[in-house]
C-alpha cells in the first residue's frame, strides 16, 4: 500500500498545534491543519505489510489493539498518497461514520499495532483520517443519508457516539428514529464532557444537522425514566436502543470530599463548556479557576482537560495527582510486545500548557490523597497526601501501601475529582427491572445487544463500561444491525 519504499524515504509527520502560550488564550481548536501535499507523503509510509493489524480491532490485555470500527486504513493511506481524496472519503465512511469525532478525540490504537510502529514510528494515521474528512466537508461530498421508509420506529435514548451511531445505521436502512437526550443540547459527552478546544462544538452541530436532514428527530430537555417513562417508549416503539453511556462518577471516599469547592470534573467541564456556548462564559454559570490554586485527582485524559480548562481561567497554580505509577518513556517490550497497545508516557495538550506556563509537568505519580482540610467556611484550603508502592496482599491482589514520612501538604482553593466514571446511572435500568452485570452495566450479549426485556437493546458505555469513543461508535453500529434484524429479519447493515 502506499508508496513500496514510502516509510524508507519519509518521516513520519504530526499535525502541528498551535503553540502553548497562543491557544490558553482562547478556545479555538488546538490542531492546525497540514498541507495536502504533507497528507499525501504521509499516506506513502503505509507499508505493503502481508497483515494490516491497524484495523484489526481486537483486545489484548485488555486494551484495543487495531482499530475498533475495522478502519479500512491501508486502502484510504494509498488513495491519499495517490491524490484521490474522494474515493479515500468513501473507503474512510465504509467503516466509521463519524471520522470528523474519531480523527479529533480517539487516542488511535490502530497506530499504536501499526506492523511499522514495531521497528520505527507508525503511520500519522489519525491526522491522515482528519484530513479526509475535513476535505471531504470542504469539498461538499458528506451528504445526508435517505433511505425508503420501512415503517418500523425506533427510539434511541442518549446522543453520545454510541447513540449517534444507532441511531445514523438504523436511519440508513430506512426505519424513523427518535433519539431522545436529557441535555439542551445533542452530542452527549461530546458536546459537554469534552471541551472545545479539543472538539470543537460547531464541528459537533455539523455533524447533527445533518442527521437531522436525513430525517432522525431529536428531543432534548427529555430525560428518559424522568421527564418520561421508559415503558412508554417499550410502547410506543417497534424498538428501544438504550446508550445512556456510563455517567456515574467516581466519588473519593475520604474525610472533607463534601467540602464546597471539592468538584466532580465532569461537573466542571460541563458547566465551563455550556457558559461557554451560552454566553462566551460572560453569564458566569460555571466553576471557575481564576486565581485559584487547582489539584486534579486522576491521571487520565479528563484529568487532562481539566488542566487545559483551568489555565484558560487563569488558574494560580495547577497539579494533577496519578495513584498509579509514571509510565516508561518507550513500550517495554518484555511485558507491553507489539500489537498491544502502547503503555508509554505522553504528554498531552494540557500537560504541554502547564509546563508552558509553569515550567514543570503538572503530573504527580504514586500519591494517594488522604483527607481534604477545609477553612471555618467550609471551604477547601488544603489537600494532604502520602506518597505509596505497589505490592501484593495476602490473596495476591496488587494494592497500594504508604510510604512512611512522605505526608505532604498541599494548598487548594479548588478539588476537581477525574477518577473515571462505575457504570450507568440507574433510573432506567432499575424501570424495567434490566439485568446487570457485576460492574453494574446492563446485560447484554456483545453481538446480541438485546437485553432481558423484549426489543429492549444496549450498547456503547452502558454495556461495556467506560471506554474508547471508538468502542462506542462500533457498538452503535453494531446494536442497530441487531435492531434491524430484530425488526426484519435480516439486516444489510455490514
Amino acid at each position: 500500500m502506499g508508496k513500496t519504499t514510502g516509510f524508507l524515504e519519509y518521516q513520519r509527520i504530526d499535525p502541528k498545534k498551535r503553540p502553548p502560550q497562543e491557544r490558553i488564550k482562547d478556545w479555538l481548536e488546538l490542531r492546525v491543519p497540514q498541507e495536502p501535499e504533507v497528507v499525501q507523503t504521509q499516506g506513502a509510509r503505509c507499508m505493503s505489510c502481508g497483515i494490516p493489524f491497524c484495523h484489526g480491532g481486537v483486545l489484548l490485555n485488555g486494551m484495543a489493539s487495531g482499530c475498533p470500527v475495522h478502519n479500512l486504513i491501508p486502502e484510504w493511506n494509498e488513495l491519499v498518497y495517490r491524490g484521490q481524496w474522494e474515493e479515500a472519503y468513501r473507503r474512510l465512511v465504509r467503516n466509521n461514520p463519524f471520522p470528523e469525532f474519531t480523527g479529533r478525540v480517539c487516542p488511535a490504537p490502530c497506530e499504536g499495532a501499526c506492523t511499522e510502529g514495531y521497528i520505527m514510528k507508525p503511520v500519522a494515521i489519525n491526522g491522515i483520517e482528519y484530513a479526509i474528512i475535513e476535505k471531504a466537508f470542504a469539498e461538499g461530498w458528506v451528504k445526508p443519508r435517505l433511505a425508503q421508509d420501512t415503517g418500523k420506529k425506533v427510539a434511541v435514548v442518549g446522543s453520545g457516539p454510541s447513540g449517534l451511531s444507532a441511531a445514523y445505521y438504523l436511519n440508513a436502512v430506512g426505519h424513523r428514529v427518535t433519539v431522545y437526550e436529557r441535555e439542551d443540547r445533542a452530542g452527549g459527552l461530546m458536546m459537554y464532557g469534552i471541551p472545545n478546544m479539543k472538539l470543537d462544538k460547531r464541528i459537533v452541530e455539523r455533524r447533527l444537522e445533518l442527521l437531522r436532514e436525513s430525517g432522525i428527530q431529536f428531543v432534548l430537555n427529555t430525560e428518559v425514566g424522568k421527564d418520561i417513562p421508559a415503558q412508554e417508549l417499550i410502547e410506543t416503539y417497534d424498538a428501544v436502543v438504550l446508550c445512556t453511556g456510563a455517567t456515574k462518577a467516581r466519588g473519593l471516599e475520604v474525610e472533607g470530599k463534601d467540602l464546597k469547592g471539592v468538584h466532580l470534573a465532569v461537573n466542571f467541564l460541563k458547566a465551563n463548556t455550556k457558559s461557554l456556548l451560552d454566553s462566551n462564559l460572560e453569564d458566569g454559570s460555571f466553576i471557575s479557576a481564576k486565581g485559584q490554586n487547582v489539584i486534579i485527582i486522576g491521571g487520565g485524559d479528563t484529568g487532562t482537560d481539566c488542566v487545559a480548562t483551568a489555565l484558560r481561567h487563569g488558574c494560580e497554580s495547577v497539579y494533577q495527582f496519578e495513584i498509579l505509577p509514571e509510565p516508561p518513556v518507550k513500550r517495554d517490550e518484555s511485558t507491553n510486545p507489539w500489537p498491544e497497545w502502547p503503555k508509554k508516557l505522553k504528554v498531552d495538550y494540557g500537560q504541554e500548557e502547564a509546563i508552558q506556563r509553569f515550567g514543570d509537568d503538572p503530573r504527580h505519580y504514586l500519591i494517594s490523597t488522604k483527607r481534604i482540610v477545609g477553612n471555618e467556611k467550609g471551604e477547601v484550603k488544603e489537600v494532604h497526601t502520602v506518597e505509596i508502592t505497589w505490592g501484593k496482599d495476602p490473596s495476591g491482589r496488587m494494592v497500594p501501601q504508604e510510604v512512611p514520612g512522605t505526608e505532604k501538604v498541599w494548598q487548594a482553593d479548588l478539588v476537581l475529582l477525574a477518577m473515571g466514571f462505575v457504570g450507568p446511572e440507574d433510573t432506567i435500568p432499575n424501570e424495567l427491572k434490566l439485568e446487570r452485570d457485576f460492574r453494574s452495566n446492563v446485560k447484554a450479549e456483545y453481538g446480541v445487544f438485546e437485553t432481558n426485556v423484549e426489543k429492549v437493546f444496549a450498547a456503547g458505555d452502558m454495556r461495556r463500561g467506560q471506554s474508547l469513543i471508538v468502542w462506542a461508535l462500533q457498538e452503535g453500529k453494531l446494536a442497530a444491525r441487531a435492531v434491524d434484524q430484530y425488526l426484519m429479519g435480516r439486516s444489510v447493515i455490514k
